[in-house]
């Protein structure tokens, strides 16, 4: 599935075998904030990361353009289509019924920036106006504070932890902060993220 979206500074454009020397080089800025984020180091890395996105079943991995380079990556993952009882009208031919929205990473340049704010709104734009999922997931490391702190301030709701979730980037095993936005609350979280903006 090709999708690219394009915002006011950001563009989010398919993940390719050949962003292996971009991801690298935004990776290599700094490395002091991905102590519990999955982020290449190296070309080697970078080229078996993208190998592994683009190989994954239920995900559609985009790379990053802000500031007229990629800065990171970040994922459409586990795409949804569910099952319906026969004969309902919520049943769909093609479009997702539920994403999670995770695997994102930025260049250190690129932190504390509008740009993981464009991506969201972005990605959560189309999940909800153009697939019109019934749910949006996203999930973090529960050790994660910071990771945590701006999936709040979207306004994704907290629905608990998740225990002995994943495999963690430190060889432990996860337990993982779950939230989620339904599509009933997409229009205040629409609303709260165009404010930040600077479009509200």
């Amino acid at each position: 599935m090709e999708i690219t979206l394009i915002g006011d500074e950001v563009r989010l454009r398919p993940l390719q075998t050949g962003d292996a020397g971009a991801l690298a080089l935004a990776a290599s800025e700094s490395r002091a904030s991905y102590g519990l984020t999955t982020v290449p180091n190296g070309l080697d890395e970078a080229g078996s990361y993208i190998s592994g996105a683009l190989g994954r079943n239920g995900r559609i991995p985009f790379a990053i353009e802000y500031g007229g380079r990629v800065v990171g990556s970040t994922s459409y993952l586990d795409v949804q289509k569910w099952i319906w009882p026969a004969g309902c009208s919520l049943q769909r031919s093609e479009d997702p019924d539920a994403v999670e929205i995770g695997a994102t990473w930025l260049a250190e340049s690129a932190q504390r920036t509008r740009c993981n704010t464009e991506c969201k709104f972005l990605l959560l734009e189309y999940a909800f106006e153009s697939w019109k999922v019934h749910r949006v997931t996203l999930r973090t490391d529960e050790r994660n504070r910071r990771s945590r702190q701006a999936i709040e301030r979207i306004g994704a709701r907290f629905e608990g932890i998740r225990r002995a979730d994943k495999p963690a980037v430190d060889c432990t095993v996860r337990d993982s902060a779950m939230y989620s936005i339904v599509i009933e609350e997409w229009p205040e979280v629409r609303g709260t993220l165009l404010a930040r903006l600077g479009r509200g």
